[in-house]
């Protein structure tokens, strides 16, 4: 880390082992374009020279693009760089299709900020349900696909590792074009060997958390199933479950609450909610739920990138109306 200045040699160094000190990234990355932005920085998306895309896990071999996430660095230095750390070691072994991982850091000395670059995706599932409404939803048929199918093989996976995520919900849920659904952020996760002591931090938004986490020690692998079932709940909602009640310390109980209309729901529907929602001892793990009904029949990955073409043609019409609505 020769070139860079003294102060930011050392705020970079707890991350040394995971950067590419040799590359600068304004080189190698290209035509950059804000997608998102997030309490730690901004995310863009960005065309990459031929040497780091096989390097860069995306939809396509022929496409250049990735995504690549800001975090401004300061003199100070930051807490949030500690938890990055933490996050890359959590999962430096962590590789499957569902997981979205972030591959390679890099430090832009003359901006002061660190890049890191990932697989681009199209967009979350909270974005999905922001374009479609609320009236609309996600249709029950894609939810055992999307909350079902692709999430419970990437907690499977983690699971197997002894990794808790401890905060699933659709803003953290992402879906290439491909159709492909990616569990992201694993700032809030763990590692929960047999023998380690329960947890009593209820790190998550309240709406998606598993009950125990309220109420004092919990299991942080039993978790992630519970927060499963209200994804789904808020799948065919437009809203996570209890999102009405006005002051969320007033939320109580130990299950989900009914599903609106439950007569337009299948009972396979049902009975997965249920399984979601039991109490610890009887709620059943990721490879338990792999072989309920409700996932077992669930629809091709097509009819996921069918809604999400539905959405972009609903942001395309978005953007012809406020084009229309800026001549006046």
């Amino acid at each position: 880390m020769t070139r860079y200045p003294t102060w930011l040699a050392a705020v970079v160094l707890p991350l040394a082992e995971f950067i590419d000190d040799a590359a600068d990234p304004k080189v190698i990355f290209t035509d950059l374009q804000e997608i998102a932005q997030g309490e730690s920085g901004s995310v863009y998306s960005a065309h990459a020279a031929p040497s780091v895309v096989q390097q860069l896990p995306h939809d396509s071999t022929d496409s250049p693009q990735v995504a690549i996430k800001h975090i401004p660095l300061l003199r100070g230095g930051s807490a949030k760089l500690g938890d990055l750390r933490r996050e890359l070691e959590l999962t430096r072994a962590v590789r499957h299709a569902n997981i979205l991982r972030m591959e390679r850091l890099y430090v832009d000395v003359p901006d002061e900020s660190l890049w890191i670059g990932m697989e681009l995706m199209d967009r979350s599932l909270a974005d999905v349900l922001a374009a479609v409404g609320e009236e609309a939803a996600v249709p029950a048929s894609a939810t055992s696909t999307v909350t079902g199918t692709m999430v419970l093989l990437a907690l499977s996976y983690i699971r197997k590792s002894h990794i808790a995520h401890r905060d699933v919900r659709s803003d953290n849920l992402l879906l290439s074009r491909a159709g492909v659904l990616k569990l992201s952020d694993f700032s809030n996760a763990v590692r929960s060997p047999p023998g380690t002591p329960k947890r009593s931090d209820p790190v998550g938004v309240i709406y998606w958390q598993a009950p125990e986490m309220r109420t004092g020690l919990y299991d942080p692998l039993k978790v992630d199933v519970w927060s499963l079932g209200a994804t789904t709940w808020e799948l065919v909602h437009g809203d996570p479950p209890l999102a009405d009640v006005q002051d969320p310390r007033h939320i109580t109980g130990h299950q989900l609450p009914p599903v609106r209309q439950p007569e337009t729901f299948s009972r396979s529907f049902h009975d997965f909610l249920h399984l979601c929602s039991q109490p610890v001892a009887s709620r059943p793990d990721p490879d338990e739920l792999l072989n309920a009904y409700f996932i077992r029949t669930a629809c091709p990955r097509s009819e996921i990138v069918k809604l999400l073409g539905q959405c972009k043609a609903i942001d395309e019409q978005q953007l012809f109306r406020q084009s229309g609505d800026s001549h006046f």
